[in-house]
């Protein structure tokens, strides 16, 4: 079996029709979920079920999957309910109180709450799902970089989207690329949504592609990548409301970009 991904991303430029074709590999797939857990998690069993703090929202499983509790969101696109709804189409088994609360939101409507709840049965069957499905939440990563191109080029001018897909495609065809540009994803988004702004500057895939240079090898193409994405996260912190004080996690993030480079280190 492979995850096989196929971007139906076509459009006209100067008369050129592009497609684009992405396949992953079980063994790659794997390596990537192991790899995103680590970043995320410290690849511990008891981090599945997080709420960090500053923030408005628990983040769940191993992309840390963001869930708004009820009657509240925010700014940040939500994944966990489509996780949820992902897991259901492949036959997975959700608690019954989970599959009714996808629908309404996170039922800890605080973060004092939500810690409150770390023994709670609810909380022993969340993180027993999300330990046992490690492999499809991979699988639902790897979806969401499928749909990015679509994303990014629907977002932007015909003009620019030959450029973008260069540097996307000089991406995934380095050694562990695909994990750079699936762990990005799910980081720090697609780029694409207008909430995910900060003084009308993003910080997502499509940010980072916009800012690298051009490079002619492999290693220099990620290092190109890892280095304009810190430079766009710098950006964000930099125009970010002081009320959120998102300076605590740069050095994180900068540490965990440093992993898309590590293989030429």
């Amino acid at each position: 079996m492979r995850f096989l991904l196929i971007a139906l991303v076509c459009f006209t430029f100067s008369g050129t029709s592009i497609a684009t074709d992405i396949s992953i590999s079980d063994q790659q797939a794997m390596l990537i979920g192991k790899k995103i857990f680590q970043n995320e998690c410290a690849g511990k069993t008891a981090c599945l079920t997080s709420w960090n703090q500053g923030e408005d929202f628990p983040s769940l499983g191993i992309g840390h999957f963001i869930w708004y509790p009820k009657n509240s969101n925010g700014p940040f696109k939500e994944s966990f309910p489509a996780l949820v709804q992902f897991m259901q189409t492949r036959g997975v088994q959700v608690p019954s109180w989970l599959s009714l609360a996808i629908k309404t939101g996170a039922p800890w409507p605080s973060r004092d709450l939500f810690l409150a709840a770390q023994n709670s049965q609810k909380m022993r069957q969340l993180r027993k799902l999300l330990s046992e499905t490690k492999s499809i939440q991979t699988s639902f990563m790897i979806q969401r970089l499928n749909q990015a191109l679509s994303r990014m080029f629907a977002s932007t001018p015909v003009s620019e989207h030959v450029a973008i897909q260069q540097q996307f495609d000089r991406i995934a065809s380095a050694r562990m690329g695909y994990y750079a540009l699936i762990d990005y994803v799910n980081f720090k988004g697609e780029g694409t949504s207008s909430s995910e702004r900060y003084q009308g500057k993003g910080w997502g895939l499509l940010q980072v592609l916009q800012g690298m240079k051009n490079a002619d090898s492999e290693s220099g193409t990620l290092i190109s990548f890892a280095t304009a994405a810190k430079a766009v996260l710098s950006q964000r912190v930099q125009h970010a409301p002081p009320d959120r004080h998102e300076k605590r996690w740069l050095a994180g993030w900068k540490k965990r970009i440093n992993t898309y480079t590590a293989t030429y280190d």
